[in-house]
Parts: structure tokens; C-alpha cells; sequence
């Protein structure tokens, strides 16, 4: 075989055991530093393989003049990865779970849910207004979010602010605010700011009774083929219990209740004493109009029983035979359950109504 170009290839003649896992992932910092993390973890258990990151941008990344909510498309941040993925060019991707669909397309899998960072919002100031509060920021302050979730919770609770749509990887959020006169604070997920080290611009962080959080948000979600068996067992290891069962939970909700990013619709978790709790709620797009509700489930970690593979180990869009089922259809439940109760006590006409408005404008 002559050189050319392909790593596989050439750890094979350099010498069999070097097997090479190629690792696709989005090209911002933020993305890069995400998916090096997890092939630290996947390094840890596997000494003996190679990785190689193959970055791509996506249309997420490139389309940057129009709000999400707005582009129509359901994998903004995911389809150009999981294209690599469906033709063998990369074995496996990592994304921010909140960006991926709650009905991922056929043929795909989450392999891995890995420990969760802190799933709450963060508010990032202007240099002028560093030691304000958002209930502190003069009237009529403009604040900056790229999701309707946050815009619909925060106007509601801080009727004196004006929230504006801004859009760009980290980098170029934090550069818009503090060179452009335009904002007087941004929204951004506290975990993306700890992982770039830049904790030290977090102005205030927003627990759920001022913004509850979106779906999936903190944590890091490993995208396989669903039938690739090998790297099914790969990264298998990397799935954290209590993240999974909180994961399917609120995704489970999302999916019952229809939501996507279209929708203001937010969640919060927690696991205690074996209980899973689970509030979820729906807003107008102004926030004037809510519902929320919160539900618990017992959740029991037994021993998984060996009963040979099933037809679709998958629940919403996750696969994690090395968690009892038991337990993941009782996270998976919780969900379901919340959002029916939602939608029972009318929470479909807030979000009909939320959708319209959002594609009139």
C-alpha cells in the first residue's frame, strides 16, 4: 500500500496494534475542546488505540445571520457530522446533546452520555455594567440570546429588559458584547464558559425559578451508527447513570410535547434517594403565557439481565445496553408522563400559538 493519505492505512504498516478511531467533531474552540475531552476519557480506557479528529464546519456554524429558530432546519449542528458518519469517514462524532433532535435519523445512535457539567444559564455583562444583576440593569437594557427559551422565561420575569437574538460560536458572542455598544449582557450555557476556563465572566447564574434549562443542556452526547456493534461497546463505557436517566427524562418530554427549537420549552432534573425528579414547563414566546409542572419517579438500579440483544435498544435516540433497562424506561416514563399532563391541561395551544408566531416573523 502506498501513502496515501489515510491514518487507518498507515498505522497498519507501521504496525498492527495501532488500531485508529477517527473522531468527528464541530471546528469552533468550544466543539475541539469538548471532543478532546472525550477522547482523553476514551484514551484512558483504551491505551492502545489511536484517534484522529476530523473537524467539519456545519450549516449551524455557517448560517450566522438569522436567529435558530428561524432556519427550519432540525440538524443545524449535526447533519454534515453525521453525513461523515454515515459514509465510514469518521467512526464516531461528539456533539452538545442539547443540539441533537430528540428523533435522530435512521441508522444513528447515542453510544454515550457523559457526566453532566452545570446544566444552568449564565449571564455574561458588559464590561460597563460587571457587578449588575439582570434586576439591577438600567431599563430597557438590551440583552442578548440566541434561544427562545431563555428570551421567554427571562422577559416574564424581567419585564424592564429588552432581549435580542445574537448569533456566533463563544468567541464571537463575547466579542460582539464587548466591542459593540449593542448589549448590555448575554446569555450563554454555564458549561460552555467553564469549558473554555472563562468562569471568571460569569456574572450571575440563573437557577430554575428565574430560567429553567434546556434539554440535554450540560452534557456531551457520543453520535455512532446503530448498528456498529464495535463502536457501540467502544464508547459505552463513558456513559454516566445519573446523567442517562436525567437525559432521557427531558428528552423524553421534549418528544412527547413535539417541541424543537421553534418553542420556547425548558427542563430541570435531579436524582436524590433513588428518586428522579422531573419539572418541565412551556412559555408563549413573550413569556406572558406558561405552564409547568413537576413529577417524580422511583428509580431502581438492579442488575442487568442478560437477555441477548433486542430488536431497538434505542430510547429517544439512545442506546445504553450497559444500563438496566428498567431503569431507562422508568426515566423514559417520567417524561412522557410530564409532558402529558402538560398537554392535558392545554400546554398544546401555547406551543401551536408560540410556533405560529415564530414563523410569521
Amino acid at each position: 500500500m502506498s501513502g496515501n493519505g489515510n491514518g487507518a492505512a498507515t498505522a497498519e504498516e507501521n504496525g498492527p496494534k495501532m488500531r485508529v478511531i477517527r473522531v468527528g467533531t464541530r471546528k469552533s474552540q468550544l466543539a475541539r475542546i469538548q471532543t478532546d475531552s472525550v477522547v482523553a476519557m476514551l484514551k484512558a480506557f483504551y491505551p492502545g488505540l489511536q484517534f484522529e479528529i476530523v473537524a467539519m464546519s456545519t450549516t449551524g456554524d455557517k448560517i450566522l445571520d438569522t436567529a435558530l429558530s428561524k432556519i427550519g432546519e432540525k440538524s443545524l449542528f449535526t447533519k454534515e457530522l453525521e453525513h461523515a458518519l454515515e459514509k465510514n469517514e469518521v467512526d464516531l462524532v461528539v456533539h452538545s446533546l442539547k443540539d441533537l433532535p430528540t428523533v435522530l435519523p435512521p441508522g444513528f445512535t447515542i453510544g454515550a452520555i457523559c457526566k453532566r457539567e452545570n446544566p444552568y444559564d449564565a449571564v455574561v455583562f458588559h464590561p460597563k455594567f460587571v457587578g449588575k444583576t439582570l434586576e439591577t440593569l438600567p431599563e430597557k437594557s438590551v440583552v442578548g440570546t440566541s434561544s427562545l427559551r431563555r428570551a421567554a422565561q427571562l422577559q416574564r420575569k424581567f419585564p424592564h429588559l429588552e432581549f435580542k437574538s445574537i448569533r456566533g460560536n463563544l468567541n464571537t458572542r463575547l466579542r460582539k458584547l464587548d466591542e459593540l455598544q449593542e448589549f448590555s449582557a448575554i446569555i450563554l450555557a454555564a458549561a460552555g464558559l467553564q469549558r473554555m476556563g472563562w468562569q471568571h465572566r460569569v456574572g450571575q447564574i440563573l437557577h430554575p425559578e428565574e430560567c429553567m434549562y434546556a434539554v440535554g443542556q450540560g452534557a456531551l452526547g457520543v453520535e455512532v451508527r446503530a448498528k456498529d456493534q464495535d463502536m457501540l461497546d467502544l464508547v459505552g463505557v463513558l456513559h454516566d447513570l445519573e446523567t442517562l436517566l436525567r437525559c432521557i427524562a427531558e428528552r423524553a418530554f421534549l418528544r412527547h410535547l413535539e417541541g424543537g427549537c421553534s418553542v420556547p420549552v425548558a427542563v430541570h432534573t435531579a436524582m436524590k434517594d433513588g428518586q428522579l425528579y422531573l419539572t418541565g414547563g412551556v412559555w408563549s414566546l413573550d413569556g406572558s403565557d406558561s405552564m409547568q409542572e413537576t413529577m417524580q419517579a422511583t428509580i431502581r438500579v438492579t442488575a442487568q439481565q442478560e437477555d441477548g440483544p433486542e430488536d431497538d435498544p434505542q430510547l429517544v435516540g439512545i442506546t445504553a445496553r450497559n444500563i438496566p433497562r428498567e431503569a431507562q424506561l422508568a426515566a423514559e416514563n417520567l417524561g412522557i408522563s410530564l409532558a402529558s399532563l402538560l398537554l392535558n391541561k392545554g400546554a398544546k395551544n401555547i406551543l401551536d400559538v408560540a410556533r405560529q408566531l415564530n414563523d410569521a416573523h
